[in-house]
């Protein structure tokens, strides 16, 4: 209130004129140190408006987008990577950006969206795990011997079994609407860009279904034969007696 009423000056006051670039960024990085992450951010934010082509301008703008992430604003951490990202593509430390993005982007299995998005995952945008694997994509792709593209790969893994289940969530949407070729295209799309997780078993299975409800029988009985090659006890692990007569029984 005091600040607020003027009594107080704001941080922000607090950073003379008289400062040069190396005095604002010491004193943002010992706001690092200490862990406050907000009076970092308005130091940091006064160094690149007043120095943004000086010695120490780069090195902010990396700073930036690490306390941006501390403070939770994940929007400007985002949105500070992708700056540095374009405007400087060929710095040792535009891997850094990279991962940092992903990470603002990412969302663990205890995060807090799962709590306010619709429990019907056909019903949510992906959007924020697609950045983040795309990011994390581009870190493991562009720099494989970067000291983060190890937990870039971890994380990877993860996205990849998220969003090939959000897409069997939305294949099995169809499927109970009875839109087999969406089904189709769905179930396709877990084949072609996440081949490596387990939900292309289910995939797989709902293929078959929307081949037999559409009549393609050859599509279905091809489909079927690679099914029971990689996974002979798939009947067992989806708790399924015995599709071969009735295939719609299968997402049941």
């Amino acid at each position: 209130m005091l600040a607020g009423c003027g009594l107080l000056p704001s941080y922000d006051d607090s950073v003379p004129e008289s400062w040069s670039a190396e005095r604002i960024y010491k004193e943002a990085m010992s706001k690092v140190e200490d862990e406050n992450y907000v009076e970092a951010t308005t130091i940091l934010e006064k160094l690149e408006s007043r120095y943004p082509y000086g010695r120490y301008a780069q090195q902010a703008q990396l700073e930036l987008i690490y306390v941006y992430y501390k403070n939770k604003d994940e929007a400007s951490a985002i949105a500070a990577a992708d700056r540095f990202i374009k405007f400087h593509p060929n710095s040792s430390a535009v891997d850094y950006a990279y991962y940092m993005k992903g990470l603002a982007n990412f969302i663990g299995e205890t995060g807090v969206i799962s709590s306010i998005v619709p429990k019907d995952m056909s019903q949510r945008d992906p959007k924020s795990e697609i950045d983040s694997f795309d990011a994390f994509k581009a870190l493991a792709t562009r720099f494989p011997d970067s000291k983060y593209a190890p937990d870039a790969r971890k994380r990877m893994q993860y996205l990849a079994n998220v969003l090939a289940t959000h897409e069997i969530h939305v294949a099995d949407y169809y499927l109970r609407r009875g839109d087999y070729v969406a089904t189709i295209n769905r179930a396709q799309k877990v084949l072609k860009e996440f081949p490596d997780t387990p939900a292309t078993q289910k995939a797989l299975v709902d293929m078959v279904g929307a081949y037999h409800m559409l009549g393609l029988y050859k599509l279905r009985d091809d489909t079927y034969r690679i099914l029971e090659a990689n996974y002979p006890d798939w009947r067992k692990s989806l708790a399924i007696k015995d599709p071969k007569e009735h295939w719609w029984q299968v997402w049941k």
